[in-house]
């Protein structure tokens, strides 16, 4: 039996093109669906339909806008186990994880639906001088225009959801160009998106190669760009299009430190499954996975012994098995890359504790110690299952040495200190700083996102619907207050 065609979506029809794109299981090559590379004609299409829409998307009621949103979170649920086998089946991630994923996008469409029912603005007295008397500013955020969104391969649908939840929350059209590696999720979206009553127009997913993207960056008619994805790219996308609102989820190389208070067996073998496991999980495909551990002398010799065991333990394989813990990366490209890293760092030094194997597009969990600064696993994005643990004399030592990086997005830090953590607070040069765990944890309605060459403005639905809008002000006169 044939592979169905899955269509893409031009202004919220679905639509087939004569390019065959087929998807296939990084794991094992085995076909995951297949679909069409959107038409040149259907790119224009949708980009006008987006801007031919933007004023009236903009000014339908936040019931017709929430109620999408919940629709969506709704369905995702009721398909939650065929979306999951679907992501794993695209892009190699273990069951267990897309079906997390499958969660964590239901509740972001549930955010924003919330969201945009409590989308208003805010009064504002003027008469605090008396030129003003009778005056009042009513305050509010309007689109800056239409979006697109550029999703990356290793959320294939949570990413993609934290771009056209805000978008609809706020009333903006949104063109998303899915990853060429995992396009099939984000067009089942499209799927569930076009059983709502928002406005045609308002959203497409078309699946184009990254030559087409750079078009779309340019095109006037998508004042912003929503970009996740990796550092080169984001800044050149950002450096081409001045003029434009640019925002750029990107790389890191996060870090973990642990304090000299978590010396008791409790607290070490709870670092240490924590960071095994988000150093390992998606087989290190995230921005925020484990690279780093800074552990403070006194107990780095104990965390290292469990922290090596606990790797041990996660299952490696088949990432449909839902025992599986750790599956291959995105290809075998990427595999040989996380090889010759580590590799590298071997030769320069490096004592490898654990993994250090490739088996096609899968890499063995990794623990690296004595680790050169200069190792590019140890100072760039690894994007693999590897993980490198130091020793450090202090707090203020690691602290530094978290510091001592051009990435900046989460860093995490084990302790039962108050002062420490609020200490971590405010001289951790990153986004977000995590106490008492790894700095992989996000909740999708906190602001996230970095700093330095991890990019620029926020997501976390509320943070992105201001970064989609920006402030209208209204002045009334003659109001008696």
């Amino acid at each position: 039996m044939s592979t169905p065609t899955t269509p893409y979506w031009v202004a919220g029809r679905p639509m087939t093109g004569n390019e065959m794109l087929e998807v296939s299981s990084p794991y094992d090559g085995a076909v995951a669906g297949r679909t069409t590379v959107a038409t040149a004609s259907d790119v224009e299409a949708a980009v006008a339909a987006a801007d031919r829409v933007r004023h009236e998307f903009a000014a339908t009621p936040a019931h017709v806008r929430a109620a999408a949103l919940d629709h969506v979170s709704r369905r995702l649920s009721e398909r939650s186990e065929e979306i999951a086998a679907l992501i794993t089946a695209e892009s190699g991630k273990p069951l267990k994880w897309s079906r997390l994923e499958v969660a964590r996008a239901v509740s972001t469409f549930r955010w924003g639906a919330e969201e945009a029912r409590r989308w208003s603005g805010t009064l504002q007295r003027l008469d605090t001088d008396p030129s003003a008397t009778g005056r009042m500013a009513l305050v509010r955020r309007a689109p800056r225009g239409p979006v697109l969104g550029i999703a990356p391969f290793n959320f294939p649908l949570n990413l993609v959801a934290h771009k056209v939840a805000p978008a609809i929350a706020v009333g903006t059209p949104i063109v998303l160009k899915p990853a060429p590696a995992t396009p099939l999720t984000a067009l089942l979206l499209g799927e569930v998106l076009a059983e709502t009553d928002l406005p045609a127009g308002s959203w497409s997913v078309l699946p184009v190669p990254n030559d087409v993207a750079a078009q779309l960056v340019q095109d006037p008619r998508l004042p912003v760009v929503s970009f996740t994805g990796s550092v080169p790219v984001g800044w050149s996308i950002r450096d081409s299009v001045p003029r434009k609102h640019v925002t750029l989820e990107l790389g890191g190389n996060a870090a973990v430190v642990v304090g000299p208070d978590q010396d008791d067996e409790k607290s070490l073998s709870w670092a240490a499954t924590r960071i095994a496991t988000f150093a390992m999980y998606q087989a290190g495909q995230s921005c925020i996975s484990v690279q780093r551990v800074l552990a403070h002398r006194d107990v780095a010799e104990g965390l290292t012994e469990r922290l090596v065991d606990a790797v041990g333990r996660l299952a490696t394989g088949d990432p449909t098995d839902p025992a599986t813990d750790v599956g291959p990366l995105v290809d075998e490209a990427a595999a040989r890359r996380v090889e010759t890293w580590v590799d590298e760092a071997v030769a320069a030094g490096a004592r490898l504790l654990t993994g250090g194997t490739r088996d096609g597009a899968t890499y063995a969990p990794t623990v690296l110690t004595e680790v050169p600064a200069d190792a590019r696993v140890a100072c760039e994005e690894v994007f693999g299952p590897v993980v490198v643990v130091d020793a450090v004399d202090s707090l203020d030592q690691a602290f530094a040495r978290v510091n001592d990086s051009r990435f900046g997005l989460q860093a995490g830090v084990f302790t039962r200190d108050l002062q420490v953590a609020f200490h971590a607070a405010r001289v951790l040069d990153v986004g977000g700083v995590v106490i008492g765990d790894v700095p992989s944890f996000r909740a999708d309605q906190m602001p996230y996102g970095g700093v330095k060459d991890s990019g620029t403005g926020r997501e976390g639905v509320h943070s992105a619907m201001e970064d989609l809008t920006e402030e209208r002000v209204l002045v009334l006169t003659g109001i008696e207050l």
